[in-house]
């Protein structure tokens, strides 16, 4: 569980199943939260995910204070909306902690096929987000910038390939986009993506994810 692996790479920079080594200096960077696991396991304990949010809530509270070198009691004398305030503050973050990617986000042309009069290319392609970004946040980013119906659905492609809502930017650089060893050109980029004729990837140049109205294959 997250207090346990956190506790034990306070000592110890291996991993403790399998004794390699994570990180040399931190190995925190490299945990991930499989959110797939977590949402199964909410929905078969009840009320699991509210006592886990009041755990995480009732820790901080308690130690905060300690390692700013602050004092709780004065703390505790504030108004309860100022905590909140604090809380909230402390939510803004956006994973900008995150190891970033910059991501191209062209539109796909389907020759006429309906719904291509409703999706359109984004004046402002491309963006930079966290690695941990799934496609699903994509779809809605999407569908917000296109102002799209909530019931309206997108179809996310690399390289031609529909990509599921709950795959992040990482896995999909590494599993589909990086590996990839022929000349790709964005529709509206002038430069190739691969910088040697190994097929390597620079990666100053964005990942290029595109996006098309759904089709129903069944």
């Amino acid at each position: 569980c997250k207090t346990c692996i956190v506790q034990h790479f306070e000592d110890s920079n291996d991993c403790p199943r399998c004794g390699n080594q994570v990180h040399e200096t931190n190995p925190l960077e490299m945990l991930r939260l499989d959110n797939t696991l977590e949402e199964i396991i909410f929905k078969l304990v009840p009320g699991l995910r509210e006592q886990e949010l009041q755990r995480e809530i009732e820790f901080w509270k308690k130690n905060k204070p300690q390692e700013n070198g602050q004092d709780e009691s004065p703390k505790a004398d504030k108004p309860k909306v100022d905590e909140e305030c604090d809380e909230n503050e402390e939510d803004k973050d956006y994973h900008r902690s995150d190891p970033q990617i910059a991501i191209c986000l062209d539109c796909l042309r389907n020759n006429g096929q309906s719904g291509d009069n409703v999706v359109k290319g984004l004046m402002k392609k491309f963006i930079r987000c966290s690695t941990r970004v799934t496609v699903g946040t994509i779809k809605k980013f999407l569908s917000l910038k296109l102002k799209l119906p909530s019931s309206y659905e997108l179809d996310v492609l690399c390289n031609g390939e529909i990509m599921g809502k709950d795959h992040t930017m990482e896995f999909i650089y590494m599993t589909r986009w990086r590996l990839r060893g022929e000349n790709f050109r964005c529709q509206n980029c002038s430069s190739s993506q691969v910088c040697s004729q190994d097929g390597t990837f620079d990666q100053s140049y964005p990942m290029v994810l595109q996006y098309r109205p759904r089709i129903d294959f069944g």
